[in-house]
């Protein structure tokens, strides 16, 4: 950890490890690689995939056969599998140009049949770190851009859906409680008690567009997938040629720092953190439910095993998958 810079990254799971704004660092995560690795059962930070969110039954057929993936969460297959790509050892971080601007550049090579999944594909993380100042303020921004590719002759196609799963916390409180959110949308995929979708896209229980509620202790309890393109059909494998999206925006009144989130993403997973559960590590203290919350931009969940669906999360040979998302704090 450290640096002047507002952001720090792990060459473990292409990790982002520090996001300050005004020096106060407001994700979760650890001083060190050797600390993620054993206590980073929440994400802290990760990169997801080979698909982000759940697979229902662990399963999905492609290519004319069923793939069988780990099962980890209840019935069901989470974030890429036991060892997903945010648990894998990337190469870098390399100092790149990316359209015109310094980047930090991860990639990574992941194995036919790793976790189940088919095909060897080669995944790319690009981070642009940058100052704005709007109105007088100054804010901190970071650009993330995912891109995979097909790499191995073994399989035609595979299945991707990349996120990042930062928890934020936007003041000193071990709680998000008093954090005010707004979201772009109240639609949301109806889930069953696994967190798998049942299919209707349905209006968020006291969630209205683009107005602003506020988290308490316990209450509202969110892990859900909200909408942001209703259109199936229009999401294409790759969504980085679409203009980012504002999806999601936080302020702490206690703290005064804003926090907006941005995407070209269809969907986004926003999670209260009910199930953090890490111990008192080095000097940081224990961190339980509710001391962060996510948002992770990405295609609807289990698309895969969706007929109208399935295409967003389908990478052939000869394409790249590709997203964005963007990141930006400051305090006013």
């Amino acid at each position: 950890m450290s640096g002047d810079k507002a952001f720090t990254f792990l060459p473990l799971g292409a990790i982002i490890q520090e996001f300050k704004v005004n020096g106060k660092n407001i994700v979760q995560g650890f001083p060190t690689a050797k600390l993620y690795k054993k206590y980073n059962f929440p994400y802290f930070g990760e990169t997801i995939g080979r698909i982000a969110n759940r697979v229902s039954k662990a399963k999905f057929d492609l290519n004319g056969k069923t793939y069988q993936l780990p099962v980890n969460n209840g019935p069901n297959s989470l974030h890429g599998g036991n060892l997903g790509w945010g648990k894998r050892e990337f190469e870098g971080a390399v100092e790149v140009e990316r359209n015109g601007k310094q980047a930090t550049f991860f990639k990574y090579l992941s194995a036919d049949g790793e976790e189940g999944y088919p095909g060897t594909v080669e995944v790319r993380v690009w981070y642009v770190q940058e100052k704005v100042k709007e109105d007088g303020v100054e804010k901190e921004v970071l650009h993330i851009e995912y891109e995979a590719e097909l790499v191995g002759d073994e399989v035609q196609e595979t299945a991707v859906n990349m996120t990042n799963h930062s928890y934020f916390i936007l003041s000193d409180s071990p709680s998000i409680s008093g954090t005010e959110v707004t979201l772009i949308t109240n639609k949301y995929q109806v889930v069953d008690d696994g967190g798998i979708p049942t299919g209707p896209i349905e209006a968020y229980p006291g969630v209205t567009p683009n107005k602003a509620f506020t988290l308490g202790e316990k209450e509202p309890d969110i892990d859900d997938c909200f909408v942001a393109n209703p259109d199936p059909s229009s999401v294409p494998i790759d969504t980085r040629s679409s203009a980012l999206q504002k999806v999601a925006s936080f302020y702490h009144p206690d703290s005064k720092i804003h926090l907006e989130i941005l995407s070209t993403e269809p969907a986004f997973q926003f999670y209260t953190g009910k199930y953090i559960d890490v111990p008192a590590v080095e000097n940081l203290p224990a961190r339980g439910a509710r001391s962060g919350f996510c948002v992770e931009p990405s295609r609807y969940v289990n698309a895969i095993n969706v007929p109208e669906y399935k295409a967003m999360m389908i990478l052939k040979k000869g394409e790249k998958y590709g997203s964005k998302i963007a990141y930006r704090g400051w305090q006013a």
